[in-house]
Protein backbone atom coordinates (compact mmCIF):
# COMPACT_ATOMS: atom_id res chain seq x y z
CA UNK A 1 0.00 0.00 0.00
CA UNK A 2 3.08 2.32 -0.10
CA UNK A 3 2.81 3.04 -3.71
CA UNK A 4 -1.08 3.57 -3.37
CA UNK A 5 -0.59 6.20 -0.77
CA UNK A 6 2.55 7.87 -2.77
CA UNK A 7 0.50 8.79 -5.09
CA UNK A 8 -2.99 8.87 -3.19
CA UNK A 9 -1.91 11.48 -0.73
CA UNK A 10 -0.72 14.37 -3.08
CA UNK A 11 -3.75 13.56 -5.44
CA UNK A 12 -6.15 13.94 -2.28
CA UNK A 13 -4.41 17.62 -1.67
CA UNK A 14 -4.83 18.58 -5.58
CA UNK A 15 -8.28 17.18 -5.18
CA UNK A 16 -9.45 18.82 -1.87
CA UNK A 17 -7.95 22.39 -3.04
CA UNK A 18 -10.67 22.97 -5.59
CA UNK A 19 -13.23 22.19 -3.32
CA UNK A 20 -11.77 23.64 -0.19
CA UNK A 21 -11.78 26.65 -1.81
CA UNK A 22 -15.49 26.20 -2.83
CA UNK A 23 -16.40 25.74 1.03
CA UNK A 24 -14.30 29.39 1.50
CA UNK A 25 -16.26 31.20 -1.09
CA UNK A 26 -19.65 29.41 -0.15
CA UNK A 27 -18.61 30.70 3.36
CA UNK A 28 -17.72 33.84 2.17
CA UNK A 29 -20.88 34.60 0.10
CA UNK A 30 -23.22 32.96 3.01
CA UNK A 31 -22.51 36.09 5.22
CA UNK A 32 -23.89 38.40 2.53
CA UNK A 33 -27.24 37.01 2.71
CA UNK A 34 -30.08 34.19 1.75
CA UNK A 35 -30.21 35.42 -1.72
CA UNK A 36 -26.76 35.75 -2.90
CA UNK A 37 -25.85 32.34 -1.38
CA UNK A 38 -28.56 30.78 -3.72
CA UNK A 39 -27.20 32.11 -6.37
CA UNK A 40 -23.77 30.99 -6.17
CA UNK A 41 -25.70 27.50 -5.14
CA UNK A 42 -27.40 27.85 -8.77
CA UNK A 43 -24.01 29.63 -10.51
CA UNK A 44 -22.17 26.92 -8.92
CA UNK A 45 -23.96 23.96 -10.49
CA UNK A 46 -24.33 25.32 -13.86
CA UNK A 47 -20.36 25.46 -13.30
CA UNK A 48 -19.90 22.27 -12.35
CA UNK A 49 -20.85 21.52 -15.87
CA UNK A 50 -17.09 22.65 -16.73
CA UNK A 51 -15.84 20.61 -13.99
CA UNK A 52 -17.24 17.43 -15.11
CA UNK A 53 -16.31 17.90 -18.61
CA UNK A 54 -12.26 18.11 -17.16
CA UNK A 55 -13.04 15.55 -15.02
CA UNK A 56 -14.27 13.36 -17.85
CA UNK A 57 -11.27 14.29 -19.89
CA UNK A 58 -8.71 13.82 -16.93
CA UNK A 59 -9.70 9.95 -16.38
CA UNK A 60 -9.98 9.08 -19.93
CA UNK A 61 -6.37 10.53 -20.35
CA UNK A 62 -5.17 9.19 -17.05
CA UNK A 63 -6.20 5.71 -18.18
CA UNK A 64 -4.56 5.71 -21.88
CA UNK A 65 -1.36 7.49 -20.24
CA UNK A 66 -1.03 4.90 -16.93
CA UNK A 67 -1.13 2.00 -19.87
CA UNK A 68 1.72 3.57 -22.26
CA UNK A 69 3.78 4.37 -19.12
CA UNK A 70 3.04 0.94 -17.82
CA UNK A 71 4.50 -0.91 -20.67
CA UNK A 72 7.47 1.65 -20.66
CA UNK A 73 6.24 4.14 -23.68
CA UNK A 74 6.62 7.26 -21.43
CA UNK A 75 7.16 9.59 -24.34
CA UNK A 76 3.82 8.58 -25.87
CA UNK A 77 2.25 8.70 -22.53
CA UNK A 78 3.03 12.47 -22.43
CA UNK A 79 1.55 12.98 -26.06
CA UNK A 80 -2.06 11.96 -24.58
CA UNK A 81 -1.25 14.78 -22.50
CA UNK A 82 -1.28 17.35 -25.49
CA UNK A 83 -3.63 16.24 -27.65
CA UNK A 84 -5.93 15.86 -24.25
CA UNK A 85 -5.01 19.72 -23.62
CA UNK A 86 -6.36 20.76 -27.40
CA UNK A 87 -9.11 18.99 -26.77
CA UNK A 88 -9.25 20.54 -23.07
CA UNK A 89 -9.10 24.29 -25.05
CA UNK A 90 -11.54 23.40 -27.58
CA UNK A 91 -13.80 22.26 -25.08
CA UNK A 92 -13.58 24.99 -22.66
CA UNK A 93 -13.69 27.64 -25.08
CA UNK A 94 -16.94 26.17 -26.22
CA UNK A 95 -18.26 26.10 -22.38
CA UNK A 96 -17.20 30.03 -22.60
CA UNK A 97 -19.50 30.87 -25.70
CA UNK A 98 -22.96 28.37 -24.75
CA UNK A 99 -22.89 30.21 -20.93
CA UNK A 100 -22.31 33.15 -21.98
CA UNK A 101 -25.69 32.95 -24.26
CA UNK A 102 -27.95 30.94 -22.22
CA UNK A 103 -26.86 32.46 -18.69
CA UNK A 104 -30.17 34.32 -18.27
CA UNK A 105 -32.88 31.76 -19.26
CA UNK A 106 -30.78 28.72 -17.61
CA UNK A 107 -30.26 30.31 -14.51
CA UNK A 108 -34.28 31.34 -14.15
CA UNK A 109 -35.13 27.70 -15.34
CA UNK A 110 -33.29 26.25 -12.45
CA UNK A 111 -34.41 28.98 -9.68
CA UNK A 112 -37.69 28.60 -10.59
CA UNK A 113 -38.95 31.61 -12.28
CA UNK A 114 -37.05 35.33 -12.48
CA UNK A 115 -36.26 36.77 -9.27
CA UNK A 116 -33.62 38.33 -7.04
CA UNK A 117 -32.07 34.98 -7.07
CA UNK A 118 -31.80 34.23 -10.86
CA UNK A 119 -30.57 37.27 -11.45
CA UNK A 120 -27.42 36.94 -9.30
CA UNK A 121 -26.54 33.16 -10.16
CA UNK A 122 -26.94 34.60 -14.01
CA UNK A 123 -24.38 37.72 -12.89
CA UNK A 124 -22.11 35.58 -11.50
CA UNK A 125 -22.29 32.31 -14.02
CA UNK A 126 -21.34 35.19 -16.81
CA UNK A 127 -17.72 36.12 -15.13
CA UNK A 128 -17.38 32.45 -13.78
CA UNK A 129 -17.41 31.47 -17.00
CA UNK A 130 -14.43 32.91 -18.62
CA UNK A 131 -12.58 30.13 -16.16
CA UNK A 132 -13.51 27.34 -18.11
CA UNK A 133 -10.62 27.11 -20.82
CA UNK A 134 -8.22 27.28 -18.01
CA UNK A 135 -10.12 24.81 -15.81
CA UNK A 136 -10.21 22.67 -18.50
CA UNK A 137 -6.55 22.38 -19.18
CA UNK A 138 -6.28 22.20 -15.48
CA UNK A 139 -7.66 19.06 -15.42
CA UNK A 140 -6.37 17.56 -18.82
CA UNK A 141 -2.71 18.58 -17.19
CA UNK A 142 -3.79 16.62 -13.83
CA UNK A 143 -4.31 13.59 -16.20
CA UNK A 144 -1.54 12.88 -18.03
CA UNK A 145 0.44 13.73 -15.30
CA UNK A 146 -1.22 11.03 -13.59
CA UNK A 147 -0.93 8.52 -15.74
CA UNK A 148 3.06 9.21 -15.74
CA UNK A 149 2.82 8.66 -11.76
CA UNK A 150 4.39 12.49 -11.69
CA UNK A 151 1.82 14.08 -8.75
CA UNK A 152 4.63 16.77 -6.99
CA UNK A 153 4.08 19.47 -9.41
CA UNK A 154 0.42 19.26 -9.97
CA UNK A 155 0.60 19.54 -6.02
CA UNK A 156 2.19 22.63 -6.46
CA UNK A 157 0.21 24.26 -9.24
CA UNK A 158 -2.98 23.63 -7.68
CA UNK A 159 -2.17 24.59 -4.15
CA UNK A 160 -0.62 27.93 -5.61
CA UNK A 161 -3.63 29.04 -7.77
CA UNK A 162 -6.12 28.10 -4.90
CA UNK A 163 -4.44 29.94 -2.46
CA UNK A 164 -4.01 32.93 -4.36
CA UNK A 165 -7.71 33.07 -5.13
CA UNK A 166 -8.89 32.18 -1.19
CA UNK A 167 -6.77 35.25 -0.25
CA UNK A 168 -8.57 37.27 -3.21
CA UNK A 169 -12.27 36.47 -2.79
CA UNK A 170 -12.73 38.01 0.91
CA UNK A 171 -11.00 40.62 -0.43
CA UNK A 172 -13.02 41.77 -3.80
CA UNK A 173 -16.65 40.59 -1.94
CA UNK A 174 -15.88 42.46 0.81
CA UNK A 175 -13.47 45.20 0.24
CA UNK A 176 -13.43 46.04 -2.64
CA UNK A 177 -17.27 46.22 -2.15
CA UNK A 178 -18.01 43.75 -5.52
CA UNK A 179 -20.08 41.25 -3.17
CA UNK A 180 -20.86 38.17 -5.25
CA UNK A 181 -19.32 39.32 -8.26
CA UNK A 182 -15.89 39.05 -6.54
CA UNK A 183 -16.39 35.32 -5.93
CA UNK A 184 -16.88 35.00 -9.63
CA UNK A 185 -13.71 37.37 -10.60
CA UNK A 186 -11.71 34.99 -7.57
CA UNK A 187 -13.01 32.03 -9.62
CA UNK A 188 -11.61 32.51 -12.67
CA UNK A 189 -8.17 33.79 -11.30
CA UNK A 190 -7.47 30.44 -9.93
CA UNK A 191 -8.92 28.65 -12.96
CA UNK A 192 -6.84 30.89 -15.59
CA UNK A 193 -3.45 30.33 -13.22
CA UNK A 194 -3.88 26.78 -13.34
CA UNK A 195 -4.46 26.12 -16.95
CA UNK A 196 -1.42 28.12 -17.79
CA UNK A 197 0.77 26.57 -15.05
CA UNK A 198 -0.03 23.29 -16.89
CA UNK A 199 0.26 24.09 -20.17
CA UNK A 200 4.14 25.11 -19.55
CA UNK A 201 4.53 21.77 -17.74
CA UNK A 202 3.52 19.76 -21.35
CA UNK A 203 6.23 22.56 -22.79
CA UNK A 204 8.83 21.66 -20.48
CA UNK A 205 9.09 17.85 -21.79
CA UNK A 206 10.33 18.28 -25.02
CA UNK A 207 7.20 16.52 -27.11
CA UNK A 208 5.86 17.67 -30.22
CA UNK A 209 3.14 20.34 -29.30
CA UNK A 210 1.01 19.85 -32.86
CA UNK A 211 -2.61 18.31 -32.77
CA UNK A 212 -3.03 14.55 -33.66
CA UNK A 213 -6.15 14.19 -35.32
CA UNK A 214 -5.89 10.10 -34.84
CA UNK A 215 -4.48 10.39 -31.21
CA UNK A 216 -7.75 13.04 -30.34
CA UNK A 217 -9.89 10.60 -32.51
CA UNK A 218 -9.08 7.55 -29.57
CA UNK A 219 -9.61 9.99 -27.05
CA UNK A 220 -13.05 10.89 -28.20
CA UNK A 221 -13.77 7.34 -28.98
CA UNK A 222 -13.13 6.68 -25.11
CA UNK A 223 -14.42 10.15 -24.14
CA UNK A 224 -18.16 9.13 -25.29
CA UNK A 225 -18.71 6.65 -22.82
CA UNK A 226 -17.39 8.72 -20.15
CA UNK A 227 -19.72 11.45 -21.30
CA UNK A 228 -22.59 9.66 -20.82
CA UNK A 229 -21.69 8.38 -17.93
CA UNK A 230 -21.02 11.98 -16.94
CA UNK A 231 -24.52 13.14 -18.34
CA UNK A 232 -25.97 11.12 -15.61
CA UNK A 233 -23.97 12.40 -12.60
CA UNK A 234 -24.98 15.97 -14.12
CA UNK A 235 -28.76 15.55 -14.61
CA UNK A 236 -28.22 14.02 -10.77
CA UNK A 237 -26.91 16.72 -9.30
CA UNK A 238 -28.90 19.46 -11.47
CA UNK A 239 -31.87 18.34 -10.68
CA UNK A 240 -31.46 17.68 -7.12
CA UNK A 241 -30.55 21.63 -6.92
CA UNK A 242 -33.59 22.10 -9.02
CA UNK A 243 -35.91 20.64 -6.50
CA UNK A 244 -34.35 21.98 -3.61
CA UNK A 245 -35.14 25.94 -4.91
CA UNK A 246 -38.95 24.47 -5.61
CA UNK A 247 -38.62 24.20 -1.69
CA UNK A 248 -37.79 27.42 -0.85
CA UNK A 249 -34.53 29.41 -0.74
CA UNK A 250 -34.05 28.27 2.90
CA UNK A 251 -33.97 24.78 1.34
CA UNK A 252 -31.90 25.61 -1.32
CA UNK A 253 -29.05 27.26 0.62
CA UNK A 254 -28.76 24.27 3.24
CA UNK A 255 -28.34 22.39 -0.25
CA UNK A 256 -25.58 24.32 -1.33
CA UNK A 257 -24.00 23.81 2.09
CA UNK A 258 -24.46 20.02 1.98
CA UNK A 259 -23.87 19.18 -1.65
CA UNK A 260 -20.51 21.31 -1.59
CA UNK A 261 -19.37 19.35 1.50
CA UNK A 262 -20.56 15.86 -0.55
CA UNK A 263 -18.12 17.12 -3.25
CA UNK A 264 -14.91 18.19 -0.71
CA UNK A 265 -15.68 14.41 0.69
CA UNK A 266 -16.09 13.04 -2.57
CA UNK A 267 -12.85 14.33 -3.91
CA UNK A 268 -11.12 14.11 -1.17
CA UNK A 269 -12.19 10.17 -0.93
CA UNK A 270 -11.49 10.34 -5.09
CA UNK A 271 -7.61 10.15 -4.19
CA UNK A 272 -7.50 6.63 -3.81
CA UNK A 273 -9.50 6.70 -7.09
CA UNK A 274 -6.47 8.70 -8.75
CA UNK A 275 -3.99 6.12 -7.18
CA UNK A 276 -6.08 3.64 -8.43
CA UNK A 277 -6.28 4.22 -11.69
CA UNK A 278 -2.44 4.64 -12.46
CA UNK A 279 -1.34 1.68 -10.65
CA UNK A 280 -4.15 -0.34 -12.23
CA UNK A 281 -3.36 1.27 -15.71
CA UNK A 282 0.31 0.67 -15.13
CA UNK A 283 -0.38 -2.82 -13.73
CA UNK A 284 -2.47 -4.05 -17.07
CA UNK A 285 -0.55 -2.27 -19.23
CA UNK A 286 2.52 -4.18 -18.25
CA UNK A 287 0.75 -7.72 -18.50
CA UNK A 288 1.00 -7.96 -14.28
CA UNK A 289 -3.03 -9.25 -14.25
CA UNK A 290 -2.13 -10.31 -10.82
CA UNK A 291 -0.61 -7.25 -9.38
CA UNK A 292 -3.93 -5.51 -10.99
CA UNK A 293 -6.49 -7.63 -8.79
CA UNK A 294 -4.46 -7.60 -5.65
CA UNK A 295 -4.58 -3.81 -5.59
CA UNK A 296 -7.71 -4.26 -6.84
CA UNK A 297 -8.65 -5.61 -3.66
CA UNK A 298 -6.39 -3.87 -1.27
CA UNK A 299 -7.82 -0.42 -2.94
CA UNK A 300 -11.43 -1.50 -2.01
CA UNK A 301 -10.66 -1.99 1.81
CA UNK A 302 -8.96 1.53 1.76
CA UNK A 303 -12.21 2.93 0.00
CA UNK A 304 -13.96 1.48 3.01
CA UNK A 305 -12.35 2.25 5.84
CA UNK A 306 -11.71 5.80 4.50
CA UNK A 307 -15.50 6.68 3.71
CA UNK A 308 -16.25 5.24 7.23
CA UNK A 309 -13.71 8.10 8.62
CA UNK A 310 -15.54 11.04 6.35
CA UNK A 311 -18.49 9.49 7.65
CA UNK A 312 -17.52 10.56 11.71
CA UNK A 313 -16.24 13.73 10.12
CA UNK A 314 -19.42 14.73 8.52
CA UNK A 315 -21.24 14.09 11.73
CA UNK A 316 -19.67 16.37 13.71
CA UNK A 317 -19.58 18.89 11.04
CA UNK A 318 -23.28 19.62 11.61
CA UNK A 319 -22.06 21.75 14.57
CA UNK A 320 -19.99 24.32 12.54
CA UNK A 321 -22.95 24.54 9.66
CA UNK A 322 -23.91 27.72 11.46
CA UNK A 323 -20.67 29.54 12.53
CA UNK A 324 -18.74 28.82 9.48
CA UNK A 325 -21.70 29.36 7.19
CA UNK A 326 -23.46 32.26 8.39
CA UNK A 327 -26.60 30.09 8.25
CA UNK A 328 -29.61 31.60 10.10
CA UNK A 329 -31.70 29.39 11.80
CA UNK A 330 -34.02 28.54 9.31
CA UNK A 331 -31.66 27.17 6.81
CA UNK A 332 -29.84 25.39 9.54
CA UNK A 333 -33.07 23.58 10.21
CA UNK A 334 -33.15 22.76 7.04
CA UNK A 335 -29.47 21.14 6.23
CA UNK A 336 -30.27 18.68 9.46
CA UNK A 337 -33.17 16.85 7.17
CA UNK A 338 -30.34 16.09 5.00
CA UNK A 339 -27.17 15.56 7.13
CA UNK A 340 -27.89 12.09 8.41
CA UNK A 341 -28.51 11.03 4.76
CA UNK A 342 -24.89 12.47 4.60
CA UNK A 343 -23.15 10.83 6.90
CA UNK A 344 -24.79 7.28 5.98
CA UNK A 345 -23.93 7.10 2.21
CA UNK A 346 -20.22 7.93 3.24
CA UNK A 347 -18.55 4.24 3.79
CA UNK A 348 -20.38 3.26 0.46
CA UNK A 349 -18.93 6.51 -1.24
CA UNK A 350 -15.72 5.38 0.12
CA UNK A 351 -16.20 1.62 -1.90
CA UNK A 352 -17.53 3.18 -4.61
CA UNK A 353 -15.20 6.22 -5.70
CA UNK A 354 -12.49 3.42 -5.18
CA UNK A 355 -14.22 1.09 -7.51
CA UNK A 356 -14.36 3.60 -9.58
CA UNK A 357 -10.66 4.45 -10.28
CA UNK A 358 -10.07 0.89 -10.70
CA UNK A 359 -12.43 0.48 -13.55
CA UNK A 360 -11.35 3.33 -15.17
CA UNK A 361 -7.69 2.00 -14.52
CA UNK A 362 -8.25 -0.88 -16.43
CA UNK A 363 -10.19 1.15 -19.45
CA UNK A 364 -13.75 -0.35 -18.36
CA UNK A 365 -15.02 2.79 -19.10
CA UNK A 366 -18.68 0.83 -20.98
CA UNK A 367 -19.67 -0.99 -17.90
CA UNK A 368 -19.42 2.10 -15.85
CA UNK A 369 -21.27 4.09 -18.09
CA UNK A 370 -24.39 1.90 -18.30
CA UNK A 371 -24.29 1.30 -14.24
CA UNK A 372 -24.27 5.00 -13.96
CA UNK A 373 -27.05 5.85 -16.48
CA UNK A 374 -29.25 2.38 -14.63
CA UNK A 375 -28.59 3.81 -11.55
CA UNK A 376 -29.65 7.30 -12.41
CA UNK A 377 -32.58 6.82 -14.53
CA UNK A 378 -34.07 4.24 -12.75
CA UNK A 379 -33.05 5.30 -9.28
CA UNK A 380 -31.91 8.77 -9.07
CA UNK A 381 -34.35 10.58 -11.12
CA UNK A 382 -37.44 8.79 -10.32
CA UNK A 383 -36.62 9.49 -5.97
CA UNK A 384 -35.79 12.88 -6.47
CA UNK A 385 -38.96 14.21 -8.77
CA UNK A 386 -41.06 11.77 -6.37
CA UNK A 387 -39.75 13.70 -3.48
CA UNK A 388 -41.29 16.50 -5.12
CA UNK A 389 -44.26 15.22 -5.72
CA UNK A 390 -44.59 14.60 -2.38
CA UNK A 391 -43.12 17.08 -0.72
CA UNK A 392 -40.67 15.39 1.35
CA UNK A 393 -38.58 18.78 1.83
CA UNK A 394 -34.26 17.96 1.84
CA UNK A 395 -34.95 14.82 3.37
CA UNK A 396 -36.35 12.99 0.06
CA UNK A 397 -33.69 14.62 -2.05
CA UNK A 398 -30.84 13.57 0.03
CA UNK A 399 -32.64 9.47 -0.04
CA UNK A 400 -32.63 10.16 -4.10
CA UNK A 401 -28.84 10.66 -3.56
CA UNK A 402 -28.26 7.78 -1.10
CA UNK A 403 -30.35 5.52 -3.03
CA UNK A 404 -27.91 6.45 -6.02
CA UNK A 405 -24.77 5.33 -4.18
CA UNK A 406 -25.97 2.53 -2.87
CA UNK A 407 -27.76 0.90 -6.62
CA UNK A 408 -24.07 1.94 -7.93
CA UNK A 409 -21.87 0.23 -5.16
CA UNK A 410 -24.41 -3.25 -6.15
CA UNK A 411 -23.15 -3.32 -9.28
CA UNK A 412 -19.37 -2.14 -8.76
CA UNK A 413 -18.78 -4.91 -6.27
CA UNK A 414 -20.54 -7.34 -8.70
CA UNK A 415 -18.27 -6.35 -11.33
CA UNK A 416 -15.02 -6.52 -9.39
CA UNK A 417 -15.59 -10.59 -8.89
CA UNK A 418 -15.82 -11.06 -12.45
CA UNK A 419 -12.29 -11.50 -14.99
CA UNK A 420 -14.13 -8.79 -17.58
CA UNK A 421 -12.18 -5.96 -16.44
CA UNK A 422 -8.68 -7.21 -16.16
CA UNK A 423 -7.55 -6.78 -19.66
CA UNK A 424 -3.83 -6.71 -20.41
CA UNK A 425 -2.01 -4.57 -22.58
CA UNK A 426 -0.88 -0.97 -23.05
CA UNK A 427 -4.18 0.22 -25.39
CA UNK A 428 -7.42 -1.15 -24.44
Amino acid sequence: MRRVASLALPALVVLAAEPLYVLVDTAVVGHLGRTQLAGLAIGGSVMSFAVWLGTVLAYGTTGRAARRFGAGQRAEAVEEGVQASWLALAGGLTILVVLEAVAGPLTRVLAGGAGAVADSAAGWLRIAALGAPGLMLGTAGNGWMRGVQDTRRPLYYVLAANALSAALCPLLVYSAGLGLTGSAVANVTAQTVVGLLFVRALVTENVALRPRPAVIGRQLALGRDLLLRGAAFQACFLSASAVAARFGDAALAAHQIAIQLFFFTALALDALAIAAQALIGAALGGDRVAEARHLARRITLSGLLAGGAFAALVAAALLAVRPWFGADPEVYSQARHAWWFFVAMMPAAGVVFALDGIFLGAGDVRYLRNLTLVSALGGFLPGIWLAYLLDLGLRGVWAALTLFIVLRLAGLLYRLTGDAWAVAGAVR
